[in-house]
């Protein structure tokens, strides 16, 4: 899988509007109650699989748990699941995982603390990462799956016994930062040894589930976005130095490039996507233009057509060679150019030719200064 195909999909969303889906009061959907029987679904996983609960009919007990990539609370429990899988598959509990997040309602502001969004390809590359051995199934586009147990965050764990009973709902465990899933496993041992649950419903806390009918506050953003203001400055070789020392307090992502490019001009809105997805956190993106000083209302044009809100600079001169020499000594010249510049002025990535989304947005969530830490 090109991981092209990730930022496009989402391109689809940011720049050709959204599709026409009833926007009609939806009735919220309501969490399973205890005793409740599992409902069936058949859903297909990353493997490219299909399940169904017939799949898991020979467990002494199911789990089923709504999660996701995109949200914090969903990535901290990632390993917790892993592990819950590895010490309770032996014993006969199977362990089910369940993305429902719509990502026509997910929007990007949101994905600003991880590295992928909810996308099936993205679930995909999720569960390669972290070697999942456990299904991780898609149920983002009808969401029928979602709206039949109504899981209110993510994570949000359902667990039923042999007889497919729901007998425990609610969170992993108490805690965050320093939990065990300690809930979880109070509630498969209960079950395992015939024991009453002593408290079977438990509130949760994570990331709201992305009804696909609440895209409301998505459009709004994005109409927001639309409006900024669009503007493109002179730079000269002193200021593309100052530039590069990051001077700032933020981490620095440039990318030089030219409208009669034809890969500067392909990949250009994936850095505009990278630019709203961080421009929260301490991050933010500049282009650098290589045309001629004389072309700068066209590359203007070009700029607003992408919604380029960030900060935007044409160099000055002619002097390609200036260019080249204040960018980087390492780069050869071929355009497109791109850095990665903490802040004090350390280059962390660099790379000549279109960017790989995926690696550039693991460099961004997961460096050091992110959260503005020293």
């Amino acid at each position: 899988m090109k991981t092209r195909q990730v930022s496009l999909a989402i391109i689809s969303i940011l720049f050709t509007g959204f599709s026409t889906i009833a926007q009609d009061v939806h009735p919220e959907p309501k969490t399973l109650e205890i005793g409740s029987q599992a409902p069936d679904f058949r859903l297909t996983g990353v493997d490219d699989k299909t399940y169904s609960l017939s799949d898991f009919a020979k467990s002494k007990v199911l789990v089923v748990v709504f999660n996701c990539n995109h949200c914090p609370t969903a990535q901290a429990y990632q390993d917790r699941l892993i592990d819950v899988y590895n010490n309770y598959t032996p014993k006969g509990v199977a362990l089910v995982v369940i993305s429902s997040n719509s990502s026509k309602s997910l929007n990007l502001w949101e994905q600003g603390w991880s590295d992928l969004g909810d996308s099936f390809e993205e679930m995909k590359i999720r569960a390669k990462d972290k070697s999942f051995k456990f299904p991780y199934l898609y149920d983002g586009d009808d969401q029928k799956t979602a709206i039949a147990y109504g899981p209110m965050a993510t994570p949000h764990a359902f667990v039923f016994d042999k007889y497919r009973k729901l007998q425990y709902v609610g969170s992993i465990d108490e805690s965050m930062e320093k939990g065990k899933a300690e809930l979880l496993r109070n509630a498969i041992d209960a079950i395992l040894e015939g024991r009453k649950i002593e408290k079977p419903v438990t509130k949760v806390f994570g990331c709201s589930t992305k009804w696909v009918w609440k895209m409301e506050g998505t459009k709004k953003l994005y109409k927001e976005w639309s409006e900024l203001p669009v503007k493109i400055e002179n730079i000269d070789t002193s200021g593309i130095k100052e530039l590069i020392k990051n001077k700032s307090d933020k981490l620095r992502l440039i990318n030089v490039w030219a409208s009669w490019c034809g890969p500067c001009v392909q990949e250009f809105p994936d850095f505009v996507i990278l630019d709203r997805i961080y421009r929260s956190r301490e991050f933010e993106f500049i282009s650098i233009n290589a045309d001629k000083l004389e072309r700068k209302d066209n590359v203007l044009k070009l700029l607003q057509k992408n919604e380029a809100s960030n900060k935007n600079y044409i160099f000055n001169s002619d002097n390609n060679s200036e260019l080249v020499e204040a960018i980087d000594p390492q780069w050869s010249g071929a355009l497109p150019y791109t850095l990665l510049v903490e802040q004090g002025g350390k280059v962390i990535y660099r790379t000549q030719g279109p960017i790989n989304m995926v690696e550039m947005r693991k460099l961004i969530v997961n460096n050091r200064y992110i959260d503005g830490v020293k």
